[in-house]
């Protein structure tokens, strides 16, 4: 799904006041933290992820990345962290409503 400049303004300004969900470490980019991240997501539908130091990825590399693996967007990235938005269809999760044009 294709966002717009007016969606993902909005889910700019939701994912400012978000803790980070997933730490990325030295392993980098495993099955694991991919797993989590979809869990996260099923959840709460905009995450916010951080890199550590050593972690060998840049933050955009690494949002592409995990955008690619769970269908997801990325919607921003800002020094070592980036914001994932992926509508959730688990039951009992209250949807983000992003504006039309």
């Amino acid at each position: 799904m294709a966002l717009t400049k007016k969606q993902i303004k909005q889910l700019r300004a939701l994912g400012q006041q978000l803790n980070p969900e997933l730490i990325v470490g030295k392993n980098g980019i495993t099955d694991a933290s991919v797993a989590q991240a979809d869990e996260c997501l099923e959840s709460h539908e905009l995450i916010k992820c951080t890199l550590l130091e050593g972690c060998g990825y840049t933050a955009k590399e690494a949002g592409e990345l995990f955008a690619e693996r769970l269908h997801a967007d990325l919607v921003q990235v800002i020094g070592h962290r980036f914001v994932l938005y992926r509508r959730s269809s688990k039951d009992g999760v209250k949807n983000i409503r992003l504006v039309r044009e």
